[in-house]
């Protein structure tokens, strides 16, 4: 009797030591699997992060355009001096209409370059002049075979990754080809490119952004 006790005995303690080691080894196992999923962060540098919605009601002639085969023209008055540009409404219609469509509400009229890079671009368009703003929404990419970051003064839309456009855009100083098909070029700079440096080498602190407030005063849509 008193071994059958001992035996039974034994039995259980084994069985709760198993059903231990058993529900550890689960634990284990979901930590492994917690630990093996990491949260991705969001880029310090991300130039967009606006929620996807449609775009704004169209109250521009950036499509009649587009259909008619031909650019547009418009002017950037900035607090160091106006830079003119021609956009091209034929072969990047959607880009060109979100700028037109902005320009024309006021939207640009006050926002800082926020980005000054001398040797590369200056980037502009964010209203919280953070780098992170945008007009709250976003719409995808529009690349044309010819249209290519391979010449100074060349207009492209910034983002954080593909198909995240908004507001920001940034002008090249220099040729950039590592850009392409990578940015949504839509325009370039026809006068004003002294412009474009100077404000490209002003002083600015480590995040690239200018030590003065540097404007667009206005965005004049001419045809």
């Amino acid at each position: 009797m008193k071994r059958e006790m001992l035996s039974f005995v034994v039995i259980t303690a084994l069985i709760s030591l198993l059903q231990g080691c058993a529900s550890q080894s689960k634990a284990g196992n979901l930590a492994a699997t917690g630990a093996g999923t990491a949260v991705q962060a969001v880029s310090a540098t991300a130039e967009a992060s606006a929620p996807a919605a449609a775009l704004p009601t169209q109250t521009t002639t950036a499509s009649a355009a587009a259909e008619r085969k031909e650019t547009m023209k418009a002017t950037i008055q900035t607090t160091k001096g106006m830079i003119e540009v021609e956009l091209y409404a034929d072969k990047a219609p959607k880009t060109v209409e979100n700028f037109v469509t902005l320009a024309q509400k006021g939207f640009y009229d006050g926002i800082i370059f926020h980005r000054v890079i001398p040797g590369f671009m200056i980037q502009t368009g964010d209203p919280t002049g953070t780098g992170m703003g945008g007009p709250g929404y976003k719409f995808a990419d529009e690349f044309d075979k010819s249209l290519r970051h391979n010449k100074p003064g060349v207009l492209s839309m910034a983002n954080s990754g593909p198909n995240t456009n908004g507001s920001q855009f940034f002008i090249c100083e220099v040729p950039t080809p590592w850009l392409d098909d990578k940015h949504s070029v839509f325009g370039r700079v026809t006068s004003g490119m002294d412009v474009v440096t100077r404000i490209a080498n002003a002083p600015r602190d480590g995040r690239d952004k200018p030590l003065e407030t540097i404007k667009m005063e206005k965005v004049t849509i001419l045809d």
